[in-house]
């Protein structure tokens, strides 16, 4: 009897454990979503990172918060990383730990594929459910995220370079027509632009401030007709004789101080702030100083995209962009893209840049954003400029630091009053070395 008592519980206790391994799934996650985002118990979680000031953090809190609430399988947690972004992002990735959809940048994308961190998005987006399409996205963007055919990173928005001025700066200068009114009558060109710089000058103020940054250098090269890299993609500004001459004329309008170089202004003093304090008459940016001009009701300011010096009414400047892209490595690869495919979609973008964001769309359909509010007054210029303009170059962006040495010897141009032809030759040599060797794996 009693032995019989002993095979009943035997048989009973193997009974339970079996229940309990199939009630589990065979492993740890009970009650965990499938990949599919389907199913009912735990959330999947999810986390992504960026970069980001005030306002645009709490835009992007906004957004993770609207996600959360579509999607009751799946928490998404925004991580910001207010400094040292890339270095922070490459420790994380080595320890496992990363985001699984995160920010990078034009040359930090290209170190990502070449260390395979992030994943391939082409399949995913050309999968007949996906939100979003290759297609949906404006060409000149890709940069650097697009290699050999293959997406590895899609731009999150963009920022066309355009030329914000100061009306009242111009208007105390004796300028009665401004630069957006003869864009419009294709007359916005390069000695338009000198003839008002030279008038503020005289005005005791100052007519640009040229920042030490690819976007800048680089528009006035290709509003002149010049190329900084030919399609072998060697560094010619010294040898192409467009590109040249625009950097001879930002020479000798440093010189006769129609235009200061940001490194050289007042110390504690950028070209935003003197720009609001009326002291500054033209600076290069992107849309990202709208949130922060509007604040000031008593600023008159407008757009105008870069002046030529070609004949035609608007050429290619500069558009600084950023990629979102997805950890290799993520466990929730399906739940990742689906925050990822509704961040970038058009409602996506839309949710994130109305109501005077700090950015343009870089997926079609959402142009409203932009126009919205009449500001600026010529606000479609933003529009104009995305349509012709271009990201960082992949044969920059894939070197890496060339960038940064391109634009330190550039600072130390105008900081070193240097002289400009050895300085270019030096450039070009310095960039072609670093290209060449890091072809071969040097």
């Amino acid at each position: 009897m009693k032995k019989l008592r002993k095979s009943l519980f035997a048989v009973l206790l193997v009974t339970m454990v079996a229940l309990q391994a199939c009630g589990s799934g065979g492993g740890d996650n009970q009650g965990a979503l499938s990949e599919d985002g389907q199913g009912g118990g735990e959330k999947v979680k999810i986390k992504w990172a960026t970069w980001g000031n005030p306002g645009e953090l709490t835009r992007f809190q906004e957004f993770t918060k609207d996600f959360n609430s579509k999607h009751p399988d799946i928490e998404a947690e925004l991580i910001p990383i207010p400094g040292e972004y890339d270095q922070k992002i490459l420790t994380q990735l080595t320890g496992g730990t990363a985001p699984d959809v995160f920010y990078a940048g034009d040359g930090f994308v290209v170190k990502l594929i070449e260390n395979k961190s992030i994943e391939e998005i082409t399949p995913r987006m050309t999968a007949a459910d996906s939100k979003i399409k290759p297609d949906d996205y404006f060409e000149g963007l890709w940069g650097a995220a697009k290699r050999d055919g293959k997406i590895y990173g899609v731009p999150v928005d963009c920022n066309p370079m355009v030329l914000w001025y100061n009306k009242k700066v111009l208007k105390d200068a004796g300028i009665t027509e401004m630069p957006a009114d003869l864009q419009a009558k294709g007359e916005w060109t390069w000695d338009a632009f000198k003839g008002m710089v030279e008038k503020i000058r005289d005005s005791k103020k100052y007519g640009y401030v040229l920042d030490n940054s690819w976007n800048s250098y680089y528009s006035w090269v290709t509003s002149n007709g010049g190329k900084v890299y030919d399609d072998n993609g060697k560094f010619i500004g010294y040898d192409d004789p467009k590109a040249k001459e625009a950097f001879q004329f930002l020479y000798d309008n440093v010189k006769e101080k129609n235009i200061t170089f940001s490194g050289t202004l007042p110390k504690g003093q950028g070209g935003d702030a003197m720009f609001m304090s009326n002291q500054v008459g033209f600076v290069g940016a992107g849309r990202w100083y709208l949130p922060l001009f509007k604040k000031n009701s008593s600023l008159e300011y407008d757009v105008v995209t870069w002046p030529t010096n070609t004949g035609n009414k608007i050429e290619p400047a500069g558009i600084p962009t950023a990629f979102l892209v997805m950890n290799s490595a993520s466990k929730h690869k399906e739940a990742a893209y689906t925050f990822y495919s509704e961040f970038l979609s058009s409602d996506g973008q839309k949710f994130r840049l109305q109501g005077g964001g700090n950015a343009v769309p870089s997926v079609q359909g959402v142009d409203d954003v932009v126009l919205e509010g009449n500001l600026p007054e010529h606000a479609q210029l933003f529009l104009d400029a995305r349509e012709v303009g271009y990201s960082l170059t992949p044969f920059e962006a894939g070197i890496p630091g060339l960038s940064t040495d391109i634009t330190s010897k550039f600072e130390a141009l105008w900081l070193k009053n240097g002289e400009l032809d050895a300085s270019l030759k030096d450039i070009q040599e310095m960039a072609n070395k670093k290209i060449d060797d890091y072809k071969n794996g040097k």
